[in-house]
Order: structure tokens, then C-alpha cells, then sequence
């Protein structure tokens, strides 16, 4: 029998965590090929949290209690994870909210998830099936739905619809090699932080729909504007297609220098200086994009083995280099070889870039199973 472990980190949540622990053991008490345990994370809580859990612990043989300081979400979970890790050597570990704005009921589609392969369940607020509150103010509507689209297009994780969702169950292969990662994040970062590193990890992510409630008792957590500033700086250093855009800025400046060099300065022919130019700037990319954009899944380094990528490199890149001769002879002849700069540039930015960026990660840098 597989184990699971569902971990509420709490702080004065007195109001709802009788009702949550007694729903979540009601809700799997059909489920009879899991061992449901369940630990809470109490951050000194000042209010009857504490005691509460411990009264439960009497009816509730499953149910732990660690006793924490007060260090923020993220610190929490880690500790948490360590403990349940170390001591109650799960499969599967859960991480939910302890205000109930996470229905239980929904635990059992989380297991049904992972025994159809998945190794990284997240409950979805923006898939159809799925809600947040109705009365929720414009402002939250905007940060939620907000960070999540400048997560989904920084990271180009269009699939994911929830990256900073709070219900999740994750395999504990996951949990345990990610600590050293997500350890550095506290907040409602260390949740994208967290997903981050199972995508880059080749973790097969899936999600189920949730109808996520507002909490009925106790006060919110959540700093919206360090929540909004440490998610965009985590995307942004962290985000393969960001990292991309900015080789992309390198080679075009390469790009640029030998163009200027062949057609203003040597006054070479427009189709021959804009074919070197863009050939330099392949060769400058593969080398950014295999030892940073795309490091985490870097090419072997052996000189027959990079040789051969870097030939598939480049025949992926022709269709770059055709795009980027033909639209800029079509230009300079409909509209004038002067505004040449301009055309390289839409061109560029239009569409070699997100063109490149697809078709790199498709053939050249794929993910490893």
C-alpha cells in the first residue's frame, strides 16, 4: 500500500483546522490502497491551533503535529517535507492550505492522477472545470490571473495554467532532490519555484480542476506586493525563454556588426552579407543557448557529439537564415534597400525569434525522459 502525506502549514488557523483535518479523513476513508497521513506545520501559532491538533491526534492515529517557527510558507513546507521525508517515508506528498479553501473532497482525484502516471498533480483554478470567488476584488482577480499569464509566457509552459496554485500532490522522488532548490524561497514564490524545477526536471506534470474558496475564518497571509515582485525577478532569472530573448539581442548585435560590415562598409552584395551575417549569428547562439539559456539540459560536450548538434543546430537555423534573405530582399525591393536595418529588425523580433526558440527546443535541446 502506497503512502501519502498531506501537509497543512498553519498559523492561528483555529477557526477551520477541526473542520478541514476531520474532512480530509472523511474524504479518503473510502480510499483503501493509500495510507492517508496527515502533518501539520504549525508556525507558533498564538491562538488554540496547537491544541487543537493535539486533541484531533487522539482520534486521528495518522494525524502529526510539528511545531515550527514562524519563518514564512515556503520554510514551512521544507521543513515539513524534511520531517514527513525522514520519518514517515511517503510515495506521495500533498501540500494544501489549512483555511479550507481547498475542498478534500478533491483528494481522491489527486491519487487517481498520479496511479495514471503523473508525477506532479496541481488543482487548477484556470482550467474549465475550475473557479476562483466571484466576489473576489478586481485587484486579487488581477494579481492571480496576472502573474499566472506572465509565469505561462516567460516560462512558454502554455500548458500549465496554474503555477502558483497551493493545492498540489507531488511524487516524494520530486520533493526530496528539490529541497536544495526551492530552500532559497519563501513567500508564494516558493510554489512557482517549486513547479519550476519539476518542469526543467522532466516531472509529468498534470492538473485536475478546482473550485478554490475564500477562507471563512482567520486573516490572509499573502503580501501582494512582495508577492509580485519576487515572482517576476524568479522568472526572470530563471526563464529559459528570457534567457533566449537575450542571446537573441547578442546575435543580433553580431548579427548586425557583420551586415554592417559586408553591405555599408565593403559594399557587398544585400543577399551575401545578410547570409554571413546570420550565419555568425548562429554560431553565437549555439554556444549562449547550449551553455546558459539552455544549460540545464546542455549538449555532451564531446567534440563528435557537438559537432553533429551543432550541424542540426544550424539546419534548424537555415529556415531562419531563409526567412531572414527572402523578407529582406522582398522589403528592400517593394520599399528600398535603405530601410534595410528595419526590415532585419521586424523580421528578427516577429518572427525568427519565437520560430527559433519552438523549433530549438523541439530538435536541438529536447527534454530528456
Amino acid at each position: 500500500m502506497r503512502k501519502a502525506v498531506i501537509i497543512l502549514p498553519t498559523f492561528n488557523e483555529a477557526g477551520s483546522i477541526d473542520k478541514l483535518i476531520r474532512g480530509i479523513f472523511e474524504s479518503t476513508k473510502s480510499v483503501t490502497n493509500w495510507e492517508i497521513n496527515v502533518l501539520v506545520v504549525d508556525s507558533k501559532s498564538t491562538d488554540e491551533t496547537g491544541s487543537i491538533v493535539m486533541k484531533l491526534i487522539k482520534s486521528y492515529p495518522k494525524l502529526h503535529l510539528l511545531k515550527v517557527e514562524k519563518e514564512g510558507l515556503g520554510k514551512a513546507y521544507i521543513q515539513g517535507f524534511k520531517t514527513a521525508l525522514e520519518k514517515l517515508t511517503p510515495y506521495l506528498i500533498f501540500e494544501m492550505d489549512a483555511d479550507m479553501s481547498h475542498d478534500p473532497k478533491e483528494i481522491p482525484v489527486f491519487l487517481a492522477a498520479v496511479e495514471q502516471g503523473s508525477d506532479f498533480v496541481i488543482g487548477s483554478r484556470y482550467i474549465k472545470g475550475g473557479s476562483i470567488p466571484e466576489n473576489w476584488a478586481f485587484r486579487r482577480k488581477l494579481y492571480s490571473i496576472g502573474a499566472n499569464l506572465v509565469i505561462r509566457w516567460g516560462f512558454m509552459k502554455q500548458n500549465i495554467t496554474d503555477w502558483t496554485s497551493g493545492y498540489r500532490a507531488i511524487k516524494a522522488w520530486i520533493v526530496k532532490s528539490a529541497i536544495d532548490h526551492i530552500k532559497n524561497y519563501s513567500g508564494y514564490v516558493f510554489q512557482v519555484a517549486f513547479l519550476d524545477y519539476a518542469v526543467k526536471n522532466n516531472a509529468r506534470i498534470s492538473e485536475i480542476p478546482i473550485n478554490f474558496k475564500d477562507r471563512k475564518s482567520g486573516k490572509s497571509k499573502i503580501n501582494s506586493f512582495q508577492y509580485i515582485v519576487q515572482t517576476f525577478l524568479y522568472v526572470f532569472l530563471h526563464s529559459t525563454f528570457i534567457r533566449y530573448v537575450i542571446v537573441g539581442f547578442i546575435g543580433f548585435g553580431v548579427d548586425f556588426g557583420v551586415s554592417y560590415l559586408f553591405i555599408d562598409v565593403w559594399h557587398k552584395t544585400l543577399w551575401l552579407g545578410t547570409l554571413v551575417s546570420t550565419e555568425s549569428a548562429i554560431i553565437s547562439n549555439f554556444i549562449l543557448n547550449n551553455y546558459w539559456s539552455f544549460a540545464h539540459k546542455r549538449l555532451e560536450h564531446k567534440g563528435p557529439v557537438l559537432a553533429l548538434n551543432f550541424l542540426k543546430f544550424n539546419l534548424v537555423s537555415s529556415g531562419g537564415i531563409l526567412i531572414q534573405t527572402i523578407g529582406i530582399t522582398i522589403l528592400a525591393s517593394v520599399f528600398g534597400r535603405n530601410l534595410w536595418v528595419v526590415y532585419k529588425v521586424l523580421i528578427i523580433t516577429l518572427i525568427i525569434i519565437p520560430y527559433s526558440y519552438f523549433m530549438y527546443n523541439k530538435f536541438i535541446w529536447k527534454d530528456k525522459r
